[in-house]
């Protein structure tokens, strides 16, 4: 059997499973034991957002989506992410067997990574890219924390993973997509797990939205209007929206994709993400994973927002004043399915 080694070990997260298994620990103990009157892990909240950042980082943050994270019935756990290492467009499947970490290895479920090949509608990533690939990695250590935690020590019991790269499609294709993994979404044995950071601000990566003269521009965008098309309404986002600092500007940028999100409205996070242009790095995952549930709460009453994606936390490495500083946000929420 193939198994994809644990490559960012030792540098975005620890490789001694020990000290790994004490940090994730220490993250999840800084969660409170209830969430919207709910004890922790919800009941039914099979979808998550979470970060992919170096633990240091998002780790904190990551943890607010794991401890929500029900796996009581899990059989099957997807977990869809972006690609930072080559350009794809649509969708693609690892061909790895296993996905070692620090605690042992997850096995990769075959049988429906097959089916789903079988579609038509997926490549296959190629082996290095796989390795390389951060987006997917940075989750298998706190699934198999909470895994431990739902099933105990032996590994024989912890569900397959089916991990997924999301690459970049129109709305249609989203929409596609979703559709097509809404079969699975439906099973009540399946888990979510969504890899995104939010917005990626500095020059680095060519997204520097300031506010000036009563309207936000990008210092680094291409054309000559360099200003971004906001909707009505924007300002009541922010306290201040007449002197905004530039960590406030991404705040605002932020809580407009994840009001969209809340929505439970595809089409709206897809077009707020296209006004503002913003670094959300796992817009495609998000964008397929509502689209699959606008299929599975099509024709159902709203139900104490089932269905629904709801944010539990949100922080920045930095809070940036300056036009030469960067920052990463990150976000983490949950849908009771």
């Amino acid at each position: 059997m193939t198994t994809r080694e644990a490559s960012h070990a030792g540098s975005w997260y620890e490789d001694d499973p020990s000290v790994l298994s004490s940090q994730l620990d220490e993250f999840l103990g800084r969660v409170p034991a209830s969430l919207n009157d709910s004890a922790l892990p919800i009941p039914g909240a099979r979808v998550i957002i979470a970060p992919h950042a170096g633990y240091s980082y998002s780790g904190p943050c990551a943890a607010w989506a794991y401890k929500t994270l029900d796996l009581s019935n899990a059989k099957r756990v997807f977990i869809l992410g972006p690609s930072h290492t080559y350009y794809l467009r649509g969708c693609a499947l690892t061909t790895f067997d296993k996905y070692e970490t620090p605690f042992g290895d997850l096995i990769v479920d075959k049988a429906t990574t097959a089916e789903l090949k079988r579609t038509g509608r997926f490549s296959d990533m190629p082996a290095r890219r796989d390795v390389d690939e951060h987006s997917l990695e940075m989750h298998i250590p706190y699934l198999w924390k909470r895994l431990e935690q739902t099933f105990g020590t032996d590994s024989a019991k912890y569900p397959p993973i089916i991990p997924i790269l999301v690459g970049d499609g129109t709305e249609e294709q989203e929409q596609a997509y979703g559709q097509l993994l809404a079969q699975y979404l439906k099973d009540p044995t399946t888990a979510w797990i969504i890899s995104s950071d939010f917005c990626h601000w500095g020059s680095r990566f060519s997204y520097r939205p300031v506010f000036d003269n009563g309207k936000i521009r990008n210092l680094d965008a291409d054309r000559k209007d360099k200003h971004l098309e906001l909707r009505p309404g924007w300002e009541q986002l922010v306290d201040n929206p007449d002197n905004m600092k530039i960590h406030e500007v991404i705040e605002m940028l932020d809580k407009m994709a994840m009001n969209a999100v809340e929505s439970g409205a595809h089409h709206k996070f897809y077009h707020v993400i296209q006004q503002t242009q913003n670094t959300v790095c796992g817009r495609h995952p998000i964008g397929v994973i509502m689209a699959a549930l606008e299929v599975l709460t099509k024709d159902q009453r709203p139900e104490d927002g089932r269905g629904k994606l709801k944010f539990v936390q949100y922080q920045r490495s930095n809070l940036v004043e300056k036009v030469w500083d960067f920052s990463v946000s990150y976000a983490s929420a949950y849908a009771i399915v």
